[in-house]
């Protein structure tokens, strides 16, 4: 009763079959309420990536999205792998150079404020063929944004005083890389160098401690004035519209002169990577790698790796489904992306050997070249073993592959790249990557509709021509029973019909 009194009318209505109208189907409209007008998609062609070419040719890519904030960056074609002819290290100088006193701006603080007034922050990130530039901020303020980046990439100072402290911050990241408990940065390094021995992707992505007093201004401007050109930048932007981010462009980045004069790209290396496969060890340590009253135990870590392919050929969609199907993750790691409870390296390996502390599985894809690796961890009185079960899993890859771990593989590596896709930076990085190496980009529904055609004689067509090469060793920890290169060599060379030939190759 009170509550049909606090209701008022609401609660005098009969809301069971037989009320006001009895004759009425659910499944139609009731009579006398206005229709719905449901809002329509817009056009398609406003959410596709859209694409300029300055006369300058500077690329300019955009992609619209609903919301207050945008994304804009440039990444130029310049890391690590273009280091053959100049000091290694200089990319990586380069990364913790950037957003450091310009031309316009006389700090890095008075960068972060001019950004703080449209809610911005900044980053920059250097991998072996990339270096991005990126802002995050209100799209309202993109004239700003535009003309920031614009002078932190073609106008910095580069003072002896930042060269310096970058000198200080680099040598302390390099002592951190060699103490830190998770070994992968190091391991990935290793595996690189193993791969490409002295070759693009393999040389070093960190500069090593005897070139921290080698590189000045005049080495970083020799460096700049071949690879920072137009021709090889894409300004990508998230959330703006496309002919205001053109506009910005011409007004910024149109007709300037770098800081260091004009190049010509006169010493760009355009080598493609050469695979030569190999071993690279590291005896370290490991017992006391992280202290506290629950320490972690001593470890080896190995990782395995075989050429793939470039992201650019048809083979690479297949080779990410392999990825997502081998998988696995860390012995505390049972679900996540790439991690999956139903992955080979989880339910084959950390299922059934409860010593090993991690078995994942990577793919590495640049524009000439790819990597597929597995990395494990156990203690090292099992070294000899653990490397024994990675090995078959690699050969057991050509096997026979079911049909519904396929279909899951496919299903989770759609889901994580339509989940990843929803951020706005990611949407970013995705722009300015596949713009950089191709001038177009495949959207997300293009590459979605390429998972699900992968086939298993797909997966087995690849795999079996991976496993022609030579693998791509790097062992970090006591590596006292480490089986010898040519002995992991000859077991990769196994044919899966002859499986137990590997018990024999590691006695």
């Amino acid at each position: 009763l009170c509550l049909r009194k606090v209701c008022g009318l609401a609660a005098g209505r009969s809301y069971s079959g037989g009320g006001a109208y009895p004759s009425v189907s659910l499944t139609c409209p009731l009579p006398g309420v206005p229709k719905a007008v449901f809002a329509a998609a817009e056009s398609r062609e406003r959410f596709e990536t859209r694409v300029t070419v300055l006369e300058n040719g500077l690329r300019v890519a955009s992609q619209n999205k609903f919301g207050q904030f945008c994304t804009v960056g440039i990444l130029v074609n310049s890391g690590s792998r273009h280091e053959a002819k100049y000091l290694s290290g200089i990319s990586h100088f380069l990364e913790k150079l950037a957003f450091s006193s310009t031309a316009q701006f006389g700090s890095k603080d008075e960068i972060l404020l001019t950004l703080e007034k449209h809610g911005g922050i900044c980053d920059c990130q250097a991998s072996r063929d990339t270096i991005m530039y990126a802002v995050s901020a209100d799209a309202r303020g993109l004239d700003t944004v535009v003309n920031l980046l614009a002078d932190v990439t073609l106008q910095p100072r580069l003072s002896d005083e930042e060269i310096e402290m970058t000198r200080m911050a680099i040598r302390f990241e390099l002592e951190d890389l060699n103490m830190r408990p998770d070994p992968e940065p190091l391991l990935t390094e290793m595996i690189h160098a193993a791969a490409f021995r002295d070759n693009t992707v393999g040389l070093n992505r960190f500069c090593p401690v005897e070139n921290t007093d080698k590189i000045d201004r005049d080495v970083l401007h020799s460096y700049l004035s071949s690879y920072y050109t137009p021709d090889r930048m894409v300004l990508a932007g998230v959330g703006i519209e496309h002919e205001h981010l053109v506009e910005c462009a011409r007004k910024y980045l149109l007709g300037v002169q770098p800081v260091w004069g004009s190049g010509q790209g006169r010493a760009v290396d355009r080598s493609v990577a050469q695979y030569t496969g190999g071993i690279i060890k590291v005896e370290k340590d490991m017992s006391d790698v992280s202290l506290g009253p629950t320490p972690i135990p001593e470890l080896t870590h190995i990782m395995i790796g075989l050429e793939s392919c470039s992201f650019l050929e048809d083979d690479f969609i297949p080779f990410a489904v392999l990825n997502m199907m081998m998988g696995g993750g860390g012995s505390f790691s049972a679900g996540g992306p790439g991690k999956g409870m139903f992955t080979r390296l989880y339910l084959n390996v950390l299922n059934r050997h409860h010593w090993m502390y991690n078995a994942t599985s990577y793919h590495h894809s640049y524009e000439d070249t790819g990597l597929l690796c597995i990395h494990a961890s156990a203690d090292p009185k099992q070294v000899r073993e653990m490397v024994e079960i990675i090995t078959r899993e690699f050969i057991l890859m050509a096997g026979a592959v079911g049909e519904v771990e396929l279909e899951r593989a496919k299903t989770q590596l759609k889901s994580m790249l339509m989940m990843n896709l929803e951020s706005r930076p990611v949407i970013f990085e995705d722009v300015g990557r596949q713009v950089l190496a191709t001038n177009t980009r495949k959207l997300p529904h293009e590459l979605c509709a390429l998972i699900s055609q992968v086939k298993p004689t797909d997966i087995k067509r690849v795999v079996t021509k991976m496993l022609h090469k030579k693998p791509a060793v790097a062992a970090l920890g006591d590596l006292t029973d480490l089986p010898t290169y040519e002995h992991i060599q000859a077991a990769l060379s196994s044919k899966d019909g002859r499986l137990p030939r590997l018990y024999r190759l590691f006695r």
